[in-house]
């Protein structure tokens, strides 16, 4: 009876409230709702039944919130640590997502004009002395004459893997990130006339080894299985999006992913930035092509990726960008 009593008495006064205009009958309508979901809740609670399950909830929540804590996550993506232990063991990487394997083998993920500017700086000074006492010479233009087999062309992909008597000298970028030495002069004259145009560019993902590259493309390969492909149906989908080991151009040393300050993700939104469409206008200036162009998937076999640009060298480059083509239909017109 005292429990009757006490809803006539909160029913009298939502009555009042709301009588005194809209905002006091939305209020009261608000305060009415929470009585009758919080009763309803109450009525169910009464049974044993309810009771467990509403323990049971609270201590699974409790333990999800511990296991997964920002802080924990935190523990998980420090790369620093990640580095340092992949540089002592490169088998403790093995339970790492891709991304975080690239991360633990680059060390710092990123490198911008400055790192560029700083892993140069002793080669800078032999050059200047070099121009000093070198006297100038004419320069006569020849019309480029291209082999298959040069070093800037060398065709990487599904059905053309990287010859077994190719070598390069790697450079360094920043930190443990390397790429072919002979691309860091262009890459940094691109990355300082980007920055003067206020775009800042930001190197991820150089060079990586067989070892690395066959640790993503089997990452690769067990996520797709995970979601129920079968084995070559994954291995199908994974080739589109990961390199098989053996073709990919990081392995040559001459691919890099390129991002930009404002936009660090490796996804096709790249190409709609300021900075990604400099690159798709302004990178065979410098040598460097953007690799796997949209409209050209049937022929590279990759979807496109506006981040990943490629070394060809500025004639190769050139003729590449003015006549709308891939790498592959160069190398089939020579």
């Amino acid at each position: 009876m005292a429990s009757s009593d006490g809803y006539a008495k909160q029913i009298k006064k939502l009555r009042k409230l709301a009588a005194k205009g809209k905002a006091g009958l939305f209020i009261a309508a608000c305060i009415l709702a929470v009585y009758v979901i919080f009763g309803a809740i109450w009525r169910h609670l009464k049974t044993p039944v309810w009771r467990i399950a509403v323990a049971l909830t609270v201590v699974c929540i409790t333990f999800i919130n511990t296991s997964f804590s920002a802080e924990s996550y935190n523990d998980v993506v420090d790369y620093d640590s990640l580095y340092d232990a992949y540089m002592k063991d490169p088998e403790s990487a093995n339970d790492l997502t891709p991304e975080e394997l690239m991360q633990a083998r680059d060390g710092n993920e990123m490198a911008g004009l400055d790192d560029l500017i700083a892993s140069r700086e002793g080669e800078v000074e032999v050059e200047e002395k070099q121009e000093e006492t070198t006297p100038a010479e004419e320069i006569v233009p020849e019309t480029p004459q291209f082999n298959k087999s040069d070093w800037n062309l060398t065709l990487v992909n599904k059905t053309h893997t990287i010859p077994d008597d190719y070598t390069f000298t790697l450079g360094t970028i920043k930190g443990a990130m390397k790429c072919d030495e002979r691309i860091i002069e262009p890459l940094t004259k691109m990355f300082k006339d980007a920055a003067e145009d206020g775009i800042t560019l930001i190197v991820m993902s150089p060079y990586r080894d067989i070892a690395l590259q066959e640790k993503l493309f089997e990452r690769k390969m067990q996520r797709y299985i995970a979601s129920g492909y079968s084995y070559m149906d994954a291995y199908k989908e994974a080739s589109a999006v990961v390199t098989v080991p053996g073709t990919s151009e990081h392995q040559l040393g001459l691919a890099l992913d390129i991002v930009c300050d404002y936009y660090t993700d490796l996804s096709a939104g790249f190409g709609d930035t300021e900075a990604g469409k400099w690159l798709r206008d302004n990178s065979y200036k410098y040598g460097f092509i953007l690799r796997y162009p949209k409209e050209k998937e049937d022929i590279t076999g990759i979807i496109y990726e506006p981040w990943h640009f490629r070394y060809v060298g500025v004639e190769a480059a050139t003729i590449i960008h003015d006549k709308n083509i891939c790498l592959e239909e160069f190398i089939d017109s020579l």
